[in-house]
C-alpha cells in the first residue's frame, strides 16, 4: 500500500482496484512473474472496463482527479481557435479532429469559438478511446451545441485518407505508457510490476534489446543510479499522425521538457507523476484503476519522429507565450463587462493558464504542419531552438 496521506478511497473503489490487481497479477504471471512497466501502466489506464480512462469514475473537474485548461478557462479554446484560424482558411474543405476529447468541454468552446470567427470547421471528429468519456462528450455536445452537433462525429478508429485542416492533442503525450529503466555500472535495467500473494511490487529485471538502444539512440551520458522514462509508443503515434495529415496542423499541448532537461542529472527520479482526488503522488501502484498515471513529454523526441513522419515544426513554445500571442490578454474584456463576476472569473482564469507559477511554463505547445507556407498563430516566441 501507498505511504502517501491521499483521500480515502470508497469500498467500491477498492473493490474496483482489486479487480484490476488481479487481472496485472495474472498478466504479469503469463509474463514470467514480472510485467513490464508500459504495460502495466497500460492495463491500469486503459484496460476494458476496468482501466483509468476506460471505467465510470469522473475524471475531469473539480469532482474528478484534476483539472485541465479547457476546464479552467473557455479562453483556452478561444485562443486556439484563433492559432488555428489561419490554417483552416487555407484548407479547402477543413475538418478538426480532436484525441482525447475529455470532458468534451474543448470541443464545444472550441466549436463555440470557431463560430464566432466565422471559420467553422466542415466537421468536428474526435478520437476517444474510453466509451464512457465518448458517453459524456455526446451529451454535452448535444446540450451545449444542438445546432452545430450535426457537425460532430465520434470515430472508432483513424479515417482511411488523410484529412485537411487540424489536429488538436491536449494533455495526450503524458498518457501514453512508458518504458521506466535505470543505468547501472552493469548495464541497463527495466522496471517491471511483480505479484507476491494479492500485492503489486516494483521490481527490476535487465532491459530487453529495444528499450536498451532507444536509451542509447538519446546519445546521453547518464549517470549509475538514474531512473527515467522512455516513450517508445511515440514515434508510431507521430509517424500514424504523419499518414493522417495531408494539409493543416497538428497542436500538441502538453507538461514535458526538451530532451536535455529531461534527462538532467538533477531529475535523476523521472518525471513520473500521479493524481488522485487532486492530490499528486509517485506511486504508480495506488489504486490501480482508480489514479490518473502521467509522465512528462520529450519534446525533443517529438520533433524526431515528426521529422521521420514527413511533418515539420512549425512552432514550439511555452503555453504561456503561445496563449499571449494569440492575444489571450485582450480576450476577457471582448466576452464580459470589466469588473463583472464573469470578467474576474476569465481573469482568474486567464493568470492561471499563463502565470509561470500554474501552467505557464510547466506547459509546452508545438505545432507540427504539412503542405502550408506558414503556420498557426502564436509562436512569436520560438523556442526550437531548444529541441
Amino acid at each position: 500500500m501507498s505511504s502517501f496521506r491521499l483521500p480515502a478511497p470508497s469500498p467500491d473503489e477498492l473493490a474496483h482496484s482489486a479487480r484490476l490487481q488481479q487481472a496485472v497479477c495474472e498478466a504479469a504471471v503469463q509474463s514470467g512473474g514480472c510485467l513490464g512497466f508500459d504495460r502495466y501502466m497500460e492495463m491500469a489506464l486503459y484496460a476494458p472496463g476496468l482501466g483509468y480512462y476506460t471505467a465510470g469514475r469522473r475524471k475531469f473537474g473539480r469532482e474528478g482527479d484534476f483539472i485541465t485548461a479547457p476546464e479552467i478557462s473557455p479562453l483556452f479554446a478561444r485562443s486556439l481557435a484563433h492559432s488555428l484560424k489561419p490554417v483552416l482558411q487555407a484548407c479547402e474543405s477543413p475538418v478538426i479532429l480532436e484525441f482525447g476529447a475529455g470532458s468534451g468541454k474543448l470541443a464545444c468552446d472550441l466549436l463555440q469559438a470557431l463560430q464566432a470567427l466565422e471559420t467553422l470547421p466542415e466537421h468536428s471528429l474526435v478520437m476517444e478511446l474510453s466509451p464512457e468519456l465518448r458517453a459524456r462528450q455526446q451529451a454535452l455536445v448535444r446540450e451545449r451545441l444542438p445546432e452545430l452537433s450535426g457537425r460532430v462525429e465520434w470515430l472508432e478508429r483513424l479515417p482511411d485518407a488523410g484529412i485537411e485542416g487540424a489536429v488538436v492533442a491536449n494533455e495526450v503525450l503524458d498518457a501514453m505508457p512508458v518504458h521506466r529503466f535505470r543505468t547501472l555500472e552493469s548495464g541497463l535495467e527495466e522496471q517491471c510490476v511483480a505479484c507476491r500473494g494479492q500485492e503489486l511490487h516494483l521490481d527490476w529485471k535487465p532491459a530487453a534489446r529495444p528499450l536498451q538502444e532507444a536509451v542509447a539512440s538519446l546519445g546521453l551520458q547518464l549517470p549509475p543510479g538514474h531512473v527515467s522514462e522512455i516513450n517508445l509508443r511515440l514515434q508510431p503515434w507521430i509517424g500514424e499522425l504523419g499518414k493522417l495529415l495531408a494539409r493543416g496542423v497538428a497542436l500538441l499541448v502538453d507538461y514535458g521538457y526538451e530532451r536535455r532537461d529531461y534527462y538532467s542529472p538533477d531529475r535523476s527520479s523521472g518525471t513520473l507523476l500521479c493524481h488522485y482526488r487532486h492530490h499528486g503522488n509517485t506511486d504508480p501502484l495506488y489504486l490501480p484503476g482508480m489514479q490518473d498515471i502521467t509522465a512528462h513529454v520529450d519534446f525533443t523526441a517529438v520533433a524526431e519522429a515528426a521529422d521521420s513522419a514527413g511533418l515539420r515544426v512549425a512552432g514550439y513554445t511555452s503555453q504561456a507565450a503561445f496563449l499571449l500571442g494569440c492575444g489571450i490578454e485582450q480576450m476577457p474584456e471582448a466576452m464580459a463587462r470589466p469588473q463583472d463576476a464573469e470578467w474576474f472569473a476569465l481573469v482568474e482564469g486567464l493568470k492561471r493558464l499563463v502565470l509561470p507559477t500554474e501552467m505557464g511554463e510547466r506547459f509546452r505547445v508545438m505545432a507540427l504542419a504539412r503542405g502550408l507556407q506558414g503556420g498557426p498563430e502564436g509562436f512569436g516566441q520560438d523556442m526550437r531552438f531548444r529541441l
